[in-house]
């Protein structure tokens, strides 16, 4: 069967940009009523439950029917034998691809992930007790897919910042074990990990079980109920973030290969319908060749079906004035992936603000980025890298404020910490200070 595709072609110049703009970008994040009431109902199950309820649940879910927990538990002698399963080409990809995230990750841990401190003129002390959490979840989407990458990039950053244990979950639908995956939890150094997923294994991680220890924070994608799930049980632990469809935006001069551009779009828009895969572009005749890139390669492509729908829902191919009009553009849309196709990435790397990761140069692929280039492919989505970060060594890590005030420091700090205290009406915290004043 032959697909077509047609992704809508704007310009900025145009009286109706700004409102195809806004129409193209938009889409609802607004979770089906009903998948958050049977949420909180297998949360709140689980939580009374435990075990019970998610065997129940996984049998029901995944058609995976058992006698107990133990039979859900995958040992570590069963993820080296899934290591030593699959073939050298793939033990040699996971191994290369996790030195690479563990090198880009100990950078980050130096960088930003340690503690420190300095004493004042007074001979004050202070700083910040950098600490890894205690235990933490990792979620793994099984079932249509397997992502042996989500492995590496959740669990070696979380190794990275000193994390003690890793509980790794991954759905195994009828039972059906993806050894790859399985390969990279050896290869990621996963402490323990269970065939179950869904909301069951969000709330099995959040509240515990008599098996499945509670953690402290939980990450990793999954779908519309994994994500709801982890919404509603932040606070009782820490979250990652609430991933909405996948996104990539290409800022291109023209100077690309046509062909690299359409399969980049193409490397987003295989992932889901509702994916979002955007071409900047100040140059009208080539986004004619990437048009035509799209058209003649769509149907090379085994996911072809989906590429068409997503690139027909929410592909765009836009014509800007400039570059630099392209990069207002690109930071107003905040993207997911970025990739700067252009013969001078860094001429335009310094304009753009707001981007999950940015991609320089034409042989800077996504791709790349979401397998073995090194920083995390857990990335902000829906415009959310205005004010969020990718999945980092600090996910993993919490700061504690160090103080140690020296009596000569007493004297002066006493001093203001009075006034405001009496000015905010609290006189136990003044007198709290002044008792130590000379």
């Amino acid at each position: 069967m032959n697909f077509t595709t047609s992704p809508v072609h704007l310009a900025t110049q145009d009286a109706a940009f700004e409102a195809q703009f806004k129409a193209r970008l938009h889409w609802s994040a607004d979770t089906d009523a009903a998948i958050e009431q049977r949420v909180a109902d297998i949360l709140a199950d689980v939580q009374k439950r435990g075990d019970a309820a998610v065997l129940e649940y996984t049998a029901r879910f995944d058609g995976l029917t058992v006698a107990d927990m133990k039979a859900l538990e995958l040992t570590q002698a069963e993820l080296k034998a899934a290591f030593d399963s699959i073939p050298a080409q793939q033990r040699s990809a996971l191994e290369s691809a996790a030195k690479r995230v563990r090198s880009y990750h100990e950078a980050q841990k130096k960088a930003s992930g340690e503690s420190w401190s300095y004493r004042d003129e007074d001979g004050t002390l202070l700083g910040q007790k950098v600490t890894p959490l205690d235990r933490v979840g990792i979620y793994v989407p099984g079932g249509k897919a397997a992502y042996p990458s989500s492995v590496l990039m959740n669990a070696i950053p979380a190794h990275v910042a000193g994390v003690g244990e890793i509980i790794m979950v991954v759905p195994t639908p009828k039972g059906e074990k993806n050894a790859l995956v399985l390969a990279a939890a050896y290869v990621a150094g996963v402490t323990r990990a269970f065939t179950i997923g869904g909301a069951q294994a969000v709330a099995a991680l959040a509240y515990g079980t008599a098996t499945v220890p509670a953690v402290d924070k939980i990450t990793g994608p999954g779908n519309a109920y994994v994500a709801a799930a982890k919404r509603r049980v932040f606070g009782t632990v820490g979250i990652d973030m609430i991933a909405g469809p996948s996104e990539i935006l290409v800022l291109a001069d023209g100077s690309t290969p046509p062909d690299w551009v359409a399969m980049d779009l193409f490397s987003q828009a295989e992932h889901d319908e509702l994916a979002l895969s955007i071409l900047l572009c100040p140059d009208a005749a080539y986004i004619d060749q990437v048009q035509e890139s799209i058209n003649r390669l769509l149907n090379e492509m085994p996911r072809a079906e989906i590429i068409a729908k997503s690139l027909s829902g929410r592909g765009a191919l836009i014509h800007t004035r400039s570059m630099e009009e392209a990069c207002v553009i690109s930071n107003r849309i905040a993207p997911e992936h970025l990739e700067v196709s252009s013969r001078e990435p860094h001429r335009w790397e310094p304009l753009l603000k707001h981007a999950g990761a940015i991609f320089l140069g034409a042989y800077t692929s996504e791709s790349l980025g979401d397998y073995c280039a090194g920083p995390n492919h857990v990335l902000p989505t829906s415009g959310t890298a205005r004010f969020s970060s990718p999945l980092g060594v600090y996910d993993f890590q919490k700061r504690s404020s160090l103080i140690e005030v020296s009596e000569q420091g007493a004297q002066s700090l006493g001093q203001i910490a009075s006034v405001l205290a009496h000015g905010e009406g609290l006189q136990a915290h003044a007198r709290a200070a002044e008792m130590r004043l000379k």
